[in-house]
């Protein structure tokens, strides 16, 4: 389960690779799991003029706050605004997680909605803390092996997410990080044996292909 690490000269062109393999991605069409956060957002809106067409693409969130789907914290919102909002033909269905349920009764929504999905491309982000989609160092969802969605309490917002078995049963992942303040993430996600203090490094496509994209900052604490 290699991954192939890719360093671009800066930020900004590890973001249009990431939108050109979405724009690939919905040029094949299939299943596609987006995150939140402030990185992608420039790699969604360059994927939305690279691809316009996304009517043979269903998308899925890797995680969700559990919030409105029209609050500012809303990854949800995020993808619709920064993507969705911006295509000529929209997509054949928007699979979201249900933020404004309980946790639980959101978690258990979006597992029986993912049942026998298998995505064709998830593009995860890595928090300086070495978590993707909701999945936190050394929480229980990272070692959760039964479920395809859980709920995750946090200290600021509860969450849901994907687990590791539903990302890594994916054809393609694609990590997407950039900035100094990941690089000891990044160093251990991707330079490091894997552990539940890192889920990042604990998410792989375990049949297909794991794709780093980075830039200078975020690849300053891999070997050389």
């Amino acid at each position: 389960m290699d991954v192939e690490v890719r360093v671009s000269a800066s930020a900004a062109e590890a973001s249009r690779e990431a939108a050109e393999l979405l724009a690939e991605a919905a040029a094949r069409g299939g299943h596609i799991a987006l995150s939140g956060g402030s990185t992608p957002r420039p790699a969604y809106e360059a994927a939305a003029r690279l691809a316009p067409d996304w009517n043979r693409v269903e998308v899925w969130w890797a995680d969700e706050r559990c919030v409105p789907p029209g609050d500012a914290r809303s990854n949800y919102r995020l993808v619709r605004e920064s993507l969705l909002d911006r295509l000529d033909r929209g997509v054949a269905a928007e699979h979201r997680i249900r933020g404004e349920l309980r946790p639980a009764e959101a978690a258990d929504t979006y597992e029986a909605e993912l049942k026998g999905v298998v995505f064709d491309l998830a593009l995860l982000g890595i928090g300086p803390d070495g978590h993707t989609a909701s999945l936190f160092p050394n929480d229980p969802a990272v070692d959760e092996l039964g479920r395809r969605a859980v709920a995750v309490g946090r200290a600021d917002v509860d969450r849901v997410t994907m687990t590791i078995p539903a990302l890594n049963a994916s054809t393609t992942i694609v990590f997407l990080a950039v900035g100094e303040e990941k690089a000891d993430a990044v160093g251990r996600a991707f330079g490091e044996e894997p552990g539940p203090e890192t889920p990042a490094s604990l998410v792989r496509a375990t049949g297909g292909t794991t794709v780093a994209l980075l830039d200078r900052g975020s690849a300053a604490h891999l070997p050389t």
